[in-house]
């Protein structure tokens, strides 16, 4: 069964590339069916860190978008695609005037929103009306970035994120009423800031920054690549649980 992961946030700035590029990385490491879209023309983060598992789409043309299904309708694979802020109007969009929910259930495949957020109050505002709209419909997977902010008590206290829902991919008990676990959530940890900076600099993917130590190539120092390593298995053991529980 495919996944379709948008990774998203209305807001600018909090972290939703970085996220991006933590699932790519995850998927890659796993050796899970994996391709990456990326859908910000201002910002392409994706297609410079993982060029050759990413292809570029327009939010503004169905036609482009539309590769979202027709690459999970072909092989059993995730795919992954990074939004870029305020894109929320085109994915209603599409999703509402192609059926894509109704469609994902008949098919057999899953759709998952990670939504990053930092701790200041326009994420808690963005993610409440997210919510509001769309909990019901998506499995939403809530990533709080500890790089971007470290109280995030008023996200936690959403009332949306104390209630349980059924995941929508189960429309069997959905129809009877059935509910399951609240909405997940989880911190990405804050890396060395340096350490991040020099990344983002050599265009590093998070496996050349943990491993690269060739001297012919731009690649990090030795603690460095350790705490990039550190930061990526912390990570991925976070994400271990969060998708083996959906």
């Amino acid at each position: 069964m495919s996944t379709i992961h948008f990774v998203g946030g209305e807001k600018g700035g909090v972290g939703k590339s970085v996220l991006s590029r933590l699932l790519s990385q995850y998927f890659l490491d796993k050796s899970q069916p994996y391709v990456g879209l990326d859908a910000d023309q201002s910002h392409p983060t994706l297609s410079r860190y993982y060029l050759d598992y990413t292809r570029t789409i327009n939010l503004d043309h169905f036609e482009s978008i539309d590769q979202i299904m027709e690459l999970a309708l072909e092989d059993d694979c995730n795919v992954l695609i990074d939004l870029p802020a305020q894109s929320e109007r085109f994915l209603d969009r599409w999703i509402e005037e192609n059926g894509v929910i109704d469609m994902c259930q008949e098919m057999g495949i899953k759709l998952v929103y990670w939504y990053a957020v930092d701790s200041g109050p326009d994420s808690v505002n963005l993610l409440e009306n997210f919510l509001n709209k769309y909990s019901h419909q998506l499995d939403v997977i809530v990533a709080k970035n500890q790089g971007r902010g470290t109280d995030f008590s008023n996200i936690e206290a959403l009332s949306q994120l104390q209630q349980s829902y059924l995941s929508p991919t189960n429309s069997t008990d959905f129809d009877n009423g059935v509910q399951s676990q609240p909405i997940q959530q989880f911190y990405i940890p804050a890396l060395h800031t340096p350490t991040m900076q020099k990344i983002e600099k050599l265009g590093l993917s998070f496996w050349a920054a943990a491993n690269l130590k060739d001297n012919e190539q731009p690649h990090l120092g030795l603690m460095e690549r350790q705490r990039s390593r550190v930061w990526v298995n912390k990570i991925q053991q976070t994400l271990d649980n969060l998708i083996s529980q959906g």
